[in-house]
C-alpha cells in the first residue's frame, strides 16, 4: 500500500494570539502588527512577501505569516530586487535593522533606492545592534555607550551618526521616504499610515519607498522600558527628526 504523502499548509495573515517574543519595551512587535494591519487593510495579505534582515527583525513570522525568505546580512536589498523583478505582482518588502541596512547592507540599500526598484523598505532605527549584543551600529548617537564603545561614540574614531532618509533622499529616484515612531498611540497610526502609504505606492507601480522607524532598545541601551522612552524622545528625536522627506505622490497632486 503506497504511504499518503502529507501535505503541509500554512495559514497566512496576522495571527492574534501571538504573545511577544520581543524584550519589553521594544517596538518591533508593534511594527510588525502595523505592517500587517496595512497590507490587510489593503487587500494584500495574501501577496505580500517579506524579506527579512538579520537580526531581531526574524522573529516577524510569528506576527504576520506571508512568504518570505531571510537574506544573508545586509543583503535584503538585493534579495527583494530579485523577488520583485521576478514576480511584479507580489508586494514586497524588506524589513531591515539599522546595522543591517545602514553598516553592512549600505551598497545593497543605496544602489536599490538609486535605480529606483519598486519594493517597500521597512527600516527600524533604534541607534544599535540589537540581537548581537548592543554593539555600535551607524545610527548609534554621539557619546553614546555601547559594547564595542564602552567610553561612548567619539566622531574622532568612530565617525558620526549616518542619517539614511536624508542620505536615500539626496538619490533622484526614490518616490516616498517619511521617517516615524510607535512611542504613542498617535505615533503608531502615523506609522501605519505611512506604510500603507508606501505599500500603496508599490501597488501603483511608483517605485522605492523606504519607511525608517525610530524605536528604542531597552536592554542593549541598559535602561528600563520607561527611561528608554524618555531617551527615545529625548535624545533619539533630536538626532533624528520625524517628518515626511519625500512625497511625490503628494506633490503630483498639487
Amino acid at each position: 500500500m503506497a504511504e499518503e504523502k502529507k501535505v503541509y499548509t500554512r495559514t497566512k495573515g496576522i495571527l492574534p494570539d501571538t504573545v511577544s517574543g520581543f524584550c519589553p519595551g521594544c517596538m518591533h512587535s508593534t511594527v510588525h502588527k502595523i505592517i500587517g494591519e496595512a497590507a490587510e487593510e489593503l487587500g494584500q495579505l495574501d501577496n505580500l512577501v517579506r524579506v527579512e534582515g538579520v537580526g531581531c527583525c526574524g522573529l516577524g513570522q510569528f506576527y504576520v505569516t506571508c512568504d518570505e525568505t531571510i537574506a544573508a546580512h545586509g543583503r535584503a536589498g538585493a534579495v527583494a530586487t530579485g523577488i520583485k523583478r521576478s514576480s511584479p505582482n507580489s508586494l514586497v518588502y524588506t524589513y531591515q535593522g539599522d546595522g543591517d541596512l545602514a553598516a553592512i547592507g549600505l551598497a545593497e540599500t543605496l544602489s536599490a533606492a538609486n535605480r529606483g526598484e519598486n519594493f517597500t523598505v521597512i527600516f527600524v532605527n533604534n541607534g544599535i545592534y540589537g540581537m548581537t549584543g548592543g554593539q555600535m551600529a551607524p545610527t548609534t548617537l554621539v557619546g553614546m555607550k555601547s559594547t564595542t564603545t564602552p567610553g561612548g561614540r567619539n566622531p574622532e574614531e568612530h565617525g558620526y551618526p549616518m542619517h539614511m532618509s536624508e542620505i536615500i533622499n539626496q538619490l533622484t529616484a526614490p518616490y516616498y521616504i517619511e521617517r516615524v515612531s510607535c512611542d504613542t498611540p498617535q505615533h503608531v497610526i502615523k506609522a501605519r499610515n505611512a506604510i500603507k502609504k508606501a505599500f500603496k505606492y508599490q501597488l501603483e507601480g511608483r517605485g522605492y519607498s523606504i519607511v525608517e522607524i525610530v524605536t528604542s532598545c531597552p536592554t542593549n541601551w541598559g535602561l528600563d522600558t520607561l527611561k528608554s522612552l524618555d531617551f527615545l524622545r529625548e535624545k533619539m528625536f533630536a538626532e533624528y527628526p520625524l517628518g515626511v522627506f519625500r512625497d511625490k505622490g503628494a506633490e503630483e497632486k498639487k
